[in-house]
């Protein structure tokens, strides 16, 4: 397919008016099938595919990637069980068709924004994965464009639709465990001793259009381990781990909290053992105060300590009343021993036998699961219905701000003030450098 310029791609849409119009002139009956239209299809993109695929009204009738082969093998798994996907290079020849419902949007981190926007004035209800943007200044575009157009959106975290989730965040803001004053939550991933490995910069394969990938980033050589998702390892691309996997947790945690920005961030860290060219710390601690007062951490271990976590990732709260624990959907509650006297002072002349202790909480242990289906299941309800989703884009840039905030507190190496009405820190302005960047001509955040 011929490459459109954005020029031209404006030009055919017609402008936001008529684009928007045409789209959101059809109204879908409850056993309609949506329309779908995927943008990147590799890795987490194939996973959504088939997340897709087990509902009978979802229709994947377009598909988009930049790598010939991910779009090829994509298309051969719709081929079996729906109609002959059409397949394009250029994410902008999907937005141009008129019978498109709605995008899903599995690119890397730094394309999301400036896909999602376009599909917004395209007229399409947008699904995109996590975390929401690349930048602050991003996920505030795309909350401005997403209400402009009045579009369906939904973020990439599964656990807002898996039930136990649910029932645990139910539970915390219920005062089932007390007040909580303590979340924490961890990724553990033992990548040693070669990490991502070593690479060196040479030809793309056949196959990759390079430079679309990289598109609103620096041009730089290809180098295999900045590609597909090795992305994750390299600030152009991505915010890491903290933001790949903490923003599933920090969603989890301020809504369980009722809070959704904090006050102060820091975070310290860095690349201490892995011998790769990664730019991404392989070792990190985030720390974030919230109102109520609440203390929230991050622990991101990738040199060692597997064994911390078997599960992997698990999310903490810490209660007055006892503790929560949630990993892979069920969770766990462990009730606190409570004193019926006064914390002991040890004074040798007050020889009182204290009382005891009691619980005021029973234990409860839910099982659960997390899966995509479910929350494509959600999407597909919500563009029908035009119902507000679990996770509009409002809400994912509130939690994807505060995982971008992590990283820009490590950055300017600073205890951070941040104000979340202005988007703004206040106590050390050079930090808010890092709020946006400069993209490469000709693309421009619409």
């Amino acid at each position: 397919m011929d490459r459109l310029t954005r020029r031209e791609f404006a030009r055919r849409a017609g402008g936001l008016g008529l684009a928007a119009g045409l789209a959101s002139g059809r109204v879908l009956g409850a056993n309609e099938r949506v329309s779908l239209g995927f943008i990147g299809v590799g890795n987490r993109g194939e996973q959504l595919l088939n997340a897709f695929l087990t509902h009978a009204d979802a229709a994947p009738t377009a598909l988009c990637d930049v790598y010939r082969p991910y779009l090829e093998f994509a298309a051969a798994a719709v081929r079996k069980v729906r109609v002959e996907p059409r397949t394009f290079h250029d994410f902008r020849q999907i937005l141009e068709l008129p019978d498109i419902d709605a995008v899903i949007i599995a690119t890397p981190d730094h394309w999301h924004a400036i896909q999602f926007i376009d599909a917004c004035r395209a007229g399409k209800d947008v699904y995109v994965e996590k975390p929401l943007a690349l930048t602050i200044a991003e996920g505030r575009r795309m909350v401005e464009v997403a209400e402009a157009t009045k579009r369906i959106t939904l973020m990439g975290v599964q656990r807002r639709s898996a039930p136990a989730v649910q029932k645990a965040v139910q539970v915390i803001r219920s005062g089932g465990i007390g007040k909580v004053t303590f979340a924490r939550c961890y990724h553990v991933q033992n990548e040693m001793p070669l990490g991502i490995g070593p690479a060196a910069d040479g030809e793309p394969p056949p196959g990759l259009d390079w430079d679309l990938w990289l598109g609103p980033a620096p041009r730089v050589p290809y180098n295999a381990n900045r590609c597909h998702y090795k992305f994750r390892w390299f600030w152009d691309y991505s915010g890491g781990q903290l933001t790949n996997f903490g923003t599933h947790y920090l969603d989890v945690i301020q809504w369980a909290l009722g809070q959704d920005a904090p006050r102060r961030i820091a975070a310290l860290g860095g690349k201490f053992v892995v011998p790769d060219n990664r730019e991404i710390p392989d070792t990190l601690e985030v720390t974030w105060l919230y109102d109520g007062p609440a203390l929230v951490t991050f622990t991101q271990i990738n040199a060692n300590g597997a064994a911390v976590a078997p599960e992997g990732d698990m999310i903490e709260f810490r209660g007055t009343l006892g503790a929560l624990y949630t990993g892979y959907g069920g969770f766990q509650v462990i009730p606190e021993k409570l004193q019926t006297y006064p914390f002991p002072t040890r004074n040798p002349l007050d020889r009182k036998v204290p009382s005891g202790t009691f619980t005021k909480i029973e234990p409860m242990e839910v099982e659960g699961s997390i899966r995509d289906a479910d929350h494509a299941r959600h999407f597909l309800d919500c563009v029908k219905s035009r119902a507000q989703t679990n996770c509009d884009v409002r809400t994912g840039h509130r939690s994807t701000t505060a995982t971008l905030l992590g990283n820009i507190a490590l950055k300017a190496n600073a205890l951070l003030a941040w104000d979340a009405k202005a988007e703004r820190v206040t106590n050390v302005p050079e930090a808010n450098r890092y709020l946006s960047y400069e993209y490469r001509a000709p693309w421009k955040l619409g």
